[in-house]
């Protein structure tokens, strides 16, 4: 959808205001009207937005107020950015939004952005994929009274693959959560938790899956935390690590272009 007018979902990133991308930048300085998540973002990063454009938090607006003003800015022929928070690829919502839109006939486009998984895992220096150890990377969430999970998308499912696992929306249920995963990672399985990934308000937790509540709870952490479990984020390298066949010198390079 190319229409200059289309409501832009923009991926806002962890929340620092120089981690949006450079499209997304651009964006927000041409936009008339700007929508963003205030309960997650770092006011800095509507620095970025022009001081004549409207800036609309969305905190305490439900999803038909948010469209009914989507609707009505571009049909007045503004430029709209809706910001998310991280990335809109995972859990920022654009689903419903995009399909109330397409049945208002209004155009949308999306622009990635760094997610807050990624965010975390830079700032305490891990690859989440070290080879023998993890090779799979699972995000997911915890079952909610406001949002069911599915039914084949349980924490034991995942567990039993003892991949690197992302949770989300998941520190109110931190104690549960690690009891449910000592039978597959161990109870001295590192544990990472990172609190508002590269905003000012920025807290790193680190721990093992036996002691990251007691931590997670005397520090009140409630939203806006990321929970990273799996051996990949152990401080001392695995004794089963290997190494990528990508810079392998045994590897054959003839057939690169």
């Amino acid at each position: 959808m190319d229409d200059d007018r289309a409501v832009q979902f923009v991926g806002a990133g962890p929340g620092a205001a120089d981690l949006l991308t450079v499209r997304a930048t651009r964006m927000l300085a041409d936009a008339d009207v700007v929508l963003y998540p205030g309960s997650y973002l770092d006011p800095e990063v509507l620095t970025h937005c022009s001081p004549a454009a409207d800036l609309v938090d969305t905190a305490d607006l439900d999803l038909d107020a948010i469209v009914d003003r989507l609707v009505t800015d571009h049909r007045a022929g503004r430029r709209i950015v809706r910001l998310v928070s991280g990335d809109p690829s995972v859990y920022s919502a654009i689903s419903e939004q995009t399909r109330r839109l397409d049945a208002a006939s209004v155009p949308w486009t999306v622009t990635p952005g760094v997610p807050a998984y990624a965010a975390a895992a830079a700032r305490v220096g891990r690859e989440l994929t070290v080879p023998l150890v993890a090779q799979s990377v699972v995000l997911t969430r915890t079952q909610q009274r406001s949002t069911a999970m599915p039914a084949t998308e349980s924490l034991a499912a995942f567990a039993a693959t003892r991949a690197t696992l992302v949770l989300h929306l998941a520190t109110t249920r931190i104690r549960e959560l690690m009891a449910e995963l000592v039978a597959e990672y161990g109870s001295d399985c590192p544990v990472v938790v990172v609190y508002r990934a590269s905003q000012p308000q920025e807290t790193v937790l680190r721990g093992t899956v036996s002691d990251i509540a007691d931590a997670v709870e005397a520090a009140g952490f409630r939203q806006a935390a990321v929970i990273l479990v799996g051996r990949a984020l152990a401080d001392r390298p695995d004794p089963c690590a290997g190494e990528s066949h990508l810079y392998d010198p045994a590897r054959d390079r003839s057939a690169r272009p």
